[in-house]
């Protein structure tokens, strides 16, 4: 080889460092391929299989180059793939589990490692007693033929149609991938198993009455459950659609809760009776008792007056008892005599009544108009 030919090692040109270097330098070599070009250290080396000893390759080796480029650049562009915002990916090198790439372009060994692309951000949904036929303004749904996912059996021995929803998403994408085959039948087994233990030990109408208290226990409970199997979910919400006695009874149904709603409202009405008599009964008595204690007051009071004024009395009689006594006369006539209207004279020796003398006002008022008609 000549010398002009060969190049100083610092001189030499480097080979490509990176992938689209790689891949450009391998499309280039496979265009030379296919026009015939060869390189100067081959120009004196035997024919290859498959071409012609003018140094241009016959059609099976043409072919034979096609395929290989299409396998190579298939291989090549497999290694980058591409990751939505939502989105993890379960890298496994060799079947065995390698790293969890994130959303992005990532790249992978091509023929050696496979990625399992698994959205988390996607909320996942199942119903039971019921299926969703149309979503809208007005979402349809279809009861017949799921009847036996809602009915279940209370503590009081009575059958409930219980319909709900659970809403879930994936939280471990690993766990997600490998250690539950269905999770889908693991979580509606997980809920209609803790949905009919919760309801089982819940009489009727505590049911009914207590929507909330129920779907937030069922929720604790298949989230405890589906961690137990490791099955890498998340329990978004637990929703009750629907809460009824079965279609067969209720009618008698309805009439016991009419029933019951009569009742409550006598038992109010009742109340509101209770209410306004009893304090306004309380109260009257409260007065009687009142006035009679002051009843009780004033009279004590007053005899108590009367015990002083008459013993007071007693004590000027004492002293002087023909003055005291003129004296109680005249006071005991002048509070007598301005109520007396008439007045009757009665003397021994006269045989019949006198007549009247009349001192009231009455009397004074007719006597001037007698005196005027004369």
């Amino acid at each position: 080889m000549a010398w002009d030919d060969q190049q100083p090692p610092w001189g030499r040109k480097k080979g490509p460092q990176t992938p689209e270097e790689l891949i450009a330098a391998l499309l280039n070599k496979i265009k030379d391929a296919f026009e015939g070009r060869r390189s100067a250290g081959d120009a004196g080396g035997p024919t290859p299989a498959g071409a012609s000893p003018g140094g241009e390759r016959g059609p099976l080796g043409k072919l034979a180059l096609l395929v290989g480029a299409f396998v190579l650049v298939n291989i090549l562009f497999s290694a980058f793939y591409t990751l939505e915002p939502g989105e993890r990916g379960v890298v496994l090198r060799f079947g065995k589990y390698a790293k969890t790439a994130n959303p992005g372009l990532n790249f992978k060994l091509p023929l050696i490692d496979e990625v399992l692309k698994v959205d988390i951000e996607n909320v996942r949904k199942e119903e039971f007693g019921f299926r969703t036929r149309e979503t809208g303004q007005r979402t349809q749904y279809q009861k017949q033929g799921y009847e036996e996912e809602s009915l279940v059996l209370t503590s009081d021995r009575n059958v409930i149609d219980v319909e709900w929803i659970v809403q879930y998403k994936v939280q471990d994408p690993l766990l997600f991938s490998f250690e539950v085959k269905d999770v889908r039948q693991a979580v509606r087994d997980v809920s209609e198993m803790a949905m009919r233990r919760i309801v089982g030990n819940m009489t009727f109408d505590y049911v009914l009455s207590n929507r909330e208290v129920l779907a937030g226990q069922a929720q604790r409970e298949m989230q405890d459950a589906l961690d137990a199997y490791e099955t890498g979910l998340r329990i978004v919400t637990v929703q009750l659609q629907d809460v009824n006695p079965p279609e067969a009874v209720k009618p008698a149904f309805n009439e016991v809760n009419e029933a019951d709603q009569d009742m409550k409202r006598l038992v109010n009405e009742a109340e509101e009776a209770y209410n306004r008599e009893v304090p306004k009964a309380r109260g009257e008595a409260k007065k009687l008792l009142e006035d009679s204690q002051g009843y009780a007051v004033e009279r004590v009071n007053l005899a108590k007056g009367e015990t002083s004024r008459f013993l007071a009395v007693l004590k000027e009689y004492r002293a002087a008892k023909d003055v005291t006594r003129q004296r109680l006369y005249i006071e005991t006539m002048q509070a007598m005599l301005p109520n007396v209207t008439e007045i009757y004279v009665v003397d021994r020796e006269q045989r019949s009544i006198l007549p009247l003398l009349d001192l009231s006002g009455a009397g004074r008022l007719r006597a001037p108009a007698a005196k005027a008609a004369q």
